[in-house]
Parts: C-alpha cells; sequence; structure tokens
C-alpha cells in the first residue's frame, strides 16, 4: 500500500500564505499533526519512507514513522517562484496556480505532473509486484499529483482535490493504477 502523507501545518500555512520552496519547518500544531499521524500509523511497519526536500515534509515523514527518509527531488513542491510566500489574496491566478506572467519562475504545470508520474511509474516499476508499504511525503500539489496518477487527471485538471489536509494521508494501491 501507499501511504501519501501531506506535511503539517507551518506558520506560512497559519497566515494563508503560498507555500513553496521558501517554506518552513512545522509550527506546534504541525508537529501535533506529525504525531497524530504517527499515532493513526503505529501498526503499520514500512518498507520504504520517501520525502520531499522540503523540511516540513521530512520533518512529518521523520515523525510519523521513526525511520529516515530517503529524499526524492520529483516529491518537491510545486515551484511557485516569485508568488512564494505572497497572501493567497493578493496573488494573480492563472487558474489554479500563480500567474507566470506575472511572476518570474512558476513551474511549467505539466512539466510538475509530469516529474511526480515519473516518480511513481519508477515506484511501481520497483515496488508494485510486492506487497509493501510505502510512505510518501509531499506537499498539498505533491500529494494532488500522486492521487491523480491513481485516478487520473480530473477534466478542469484541479489535481489538488485528490490532497488531504496538513497532517492527514490518503492510501492508494497499485493495483489500483493501469
Amino acid at each position: 500500500m501507499i501511504y501519501c502523507i501531506r506535511h503539517g501545518q507551518t506558520d506560512l500555512n497559519k497566515e494563508k500564505k503560498l507555500q513553496g520552496r521558501q517554506g518552513m519547518p512545522l509550527n506546534e500544531e504541525g508537529l501535533f499533526q506529525a504525531n497524530n499521524l504517527k499515532e493513526k500509523l503505529k501498526d503499520i511497519t514500512f518498507d520504504y519512507v520517501y520525502s520531499s526536500p522540503q523540511e516540513r515534509a521530512i520533518q512529518t515523514a521523520e515523525i510519523a514513522n521513526g525511520l529516515n527518509a530517503i529524499i526524492d527531488d520529483r516529491l518537491d513542491v510545486f515551484d511557485l517562484g516569485e508568488a512564494d510566500t505572497l497572501k493567497t489574496q493578493e496573488v494573480k491566478w492563472a487558474g489554479a496556480i500563480p500567474d507566470s506572467n506575472v511572476y518570474e519562475g512558476v513551474e511549467d504545470p505539466q512539466a510538475f505532473v509530469q516529474r511526480v508520474f515519473h516518480f511513481m511509474s519508477e515506484l511501481k516499476e520497483k515496488h508494485g509486484d510486492r506487497e509493501m508499504n510505502i510512505l510518501l511525503s509531499g506537499h498539498r500539489c505533491t500529494t494532488g499529483a500522486i492521487g491523480a496518477y491513481f485516478y487520473g487527471i480530473p477534466e478542469d485538471k484541479n489535481i489538488i482535490m485528490y490532497s488531504s489536509d496538513n497532517g492527514e494521508y490518503n492510501i492508494y494501491s497499485f493495483k489500483l493504477n493501469k
């Protein structure tokens, strides 16, 4: 089974600011959420633990299961470029992402999904035919893309619908996918 967790809360989450690659560590609530995940997942033995390189995702993964996470850049948060850390209501949007005509460095959404799907395809190739438990720790966008890997990209392209709240998780199986 694939346990896909979204990192616990940070101060930027609390302040309703965009949080990309200039993010912060978990705040007190985020630490509580990660420890709550640990309690929820205590009866599960994980064979592998993978995480985004962002501190908040690593912290959540390692608190939740006690193992060191394998860092994989393909699980990194969507790069918000210059929109990173702005208040959500201040941002000029192009659909669900900051407008790349306004903000430098905003990642191409198709490239983002492609890199997450590449990671998942590689994971399936390596481990998909075996019974094991794999923990993946990421972000709202990353966990949404992982959900889209299993269920498909929605017609409106809103992959965030597959994400969970901070400090929560979804469970998937490669048997569901293709």
